[in-house]
């Protein structure tokens, strides 16, 4: 556990102890609005809580998955590139052909006719 992980945790106990403390005070002084505050307080923590852990166990179980997603797009992305410099070289050797041709005077033989 980090240290960063290790505070975070000490301040939710904090938080919670002191929400808990403040609702057992406010409802024994009879103070029905400052119990429900530390109430709905406490419940929110829990409830943020929860959801950070389940939120923190639905990402790293995807996070491979994303990661091989990615591993093939740039893959696809890397061929795509290469197919285009090849086809690219294949064009510029057929415009050059077709130069030579012209600058000879040669026809190209068709078969059809």
């Amino acid at each position: 556990m980090t240290r960063r992980s290790k505070l975070w945790r000490w301040a939710a106990a904090a938080y919670m102890f002191i929400n808990v403390a403040g609702l057992a005070y406010a409802a024994a002084m009879g103070e029905e609005m400052h119990a429900m505050l530390h109430l709905a307080l406490t419940l929110a923590g829990v409830a943020g809580y929860v959801g950070w852990r389940l939120a923190r166990r639905g990402s790293s179980r995807d996070l491979p998955e994303v990661q091989q997603a990615e591993a093939r797009i740039e893959y696809l992305q890397q061929s795509v590139d290469a197919m285009a410099l090849e086809l690219e070289r294949v064009g510029e050797a057929q415009r050059f052909s077709d130069k030579l041709r012209v600058e000879r005077g040669d026809t190209p033989n068709n078969k059809d006719s």
